[in-house]
């Protein structure tokens, strides 16, 4: 069973881990504050960066930085929810591309999901395909709030695991205008399917009895028990490619966030079961006639899921492949991840 070890081992990168801190909150006004702590990239001078806090359908109180464009009057700006990479957290990925897109005169909000980060939720390092694509819903409340923001131009990007959350919310929820997606992967398939599909009946059967028997010891403990750490505090040199790489962005300067799962912690062991039998991209084909833009590294390991939801989605949609591209490197490096395609595609389609 090595090998579904490793895959579930690797599956469950996820999200922002230790505890939440509470802030003050409105569901209908949003008290802000300025947030001074680490990032993993710089603010732009033409941009600033509020902490903001919004609850969700569920009543969990959502962490977020909204970022906006300085020197902006009174109009009305178009604006952009973000969130992932899976298992990652604002001050990594999300907010890097929420600080781009301000640059370029949107209203974005990037946020941590439910259960982990500074967003509330209990118990700590969980996930969930129903309450991660109704946070993106909540986040869109948030913004349809502001007074800076016209609320019939409002779209979304999701990184990694949050893509396909991404592409599950705009299919059930019309205020999303248009939605984008990078190194995108969905997290139910992989989780019941393993990577490339290679889990067969018989292993997918076994887990699901490892993990009725985990909530058996979870139940006589009194609380959830916390999976292996989701990625080694070293390398041994043996890993797989693509684990080299994301141990070469959560683990190092480069990506570290103390909050971050895959920086610094572990899902929970049953984490993946409401991921097990719940395909979100069913209904994919719902999303036109408001437009797609999926985005893939050329050589990323995950660059099957955007090609195989590129062909089941249905018009207006388009797919770009980053030459040379592998997974993390549409994480942060700027000089690979297409902004400017990214902001004539919400100009364009964003009215």
């Amino acid at each position: 069973m090595k090998k579904i070890a490793l895959i579930m081992a690797v599956i469950t990168l996820s999200a922002g881990q230790l505890s939440a801190q509470n802030k003050k909150s409105n569901s209908k006004k949003m008290e802000t504050t300025e947030q001074k702590e680490h990032y993993t990239f710089k603010l732009n001078d033409k941009v600033t960066r509020t902490a903001v806090t919004f609850k969700n359908r569920y009543g969990i109180t959502l962490s977020g930085d909204l970022y906006l464009p300085k020197n902006v009057d009174n109009e009305k700006l178009s604006a952009l929810a973000i969130s992932g990479p899976f298992g990652a957290v604002k001050e990594q990925s999300s907010g890097l591309y929420a600080n781009q897109m301000a640059q370029r005169g949107f209203a974005v909000i990037a946020f941590d999901p439910s259960y982990t980060g500074e967003s509330g939720g209990e118990p700590r390092n969980l996930a969930s395909p129903e309450i991660n694509t109704e946070d993106f819903s909540a986040a869109i409340d948030f913004l349809g709030l502001q007074k800076n923001v016209d609320r019939n131009k409002i779209g979304i990007i999701g990184i990694c695991g949050f893509g396909g959350f991404a592409l599950n919310a705009t299919a059930i929820d019309k205020r999303i205008k248009a939605v984008a997606t990078t190194s995108l992967y969905d997290m139910t398939r992989v989780m019941s399917k393993g990577y490339n599909d290679s889990v067969t009946p018989e292993q997918r059967t076994k887990t699901l009895e490892d993990l009725g028997q985990q909530r058996w010891k979870d139940a006589e403990a009194g609380e959830p028990a916390k999976g292996p750490r989701n990625l080694p505090e070293k390398l041994t040199g043996s890993e797989p490619q693509f684990v080299k790489e994301y141990f070469d962005y959560y683990r190092t300067p480069r990506g570290f966030h103390e909050r971050s799962l895959n920086s610094n912690g572990a899902w929970l062991v049953t984490n993946p079961i409401s991921f097990m039998n719940m395909p979100i991209l069913s209904y994919v084909k719902e999303i036109s006639p408001r437009p797609m833009l999926i985005i893939a590294g050329e050589n990323a390991h995950s660059r099957y899921f955007s090609e195989d939801i590129f062909k089941v989605a249905s018009e207006p949609k388009e797919l770009m492949i980053i030459p040379n591209g592998v997974h993390v490197d549409l994480y942060d490096k700027s000089d690979m991840i297409p902004f400017e395609k990214l902001d004539d595609f919400f100009k364009a389609n964003l009215k």
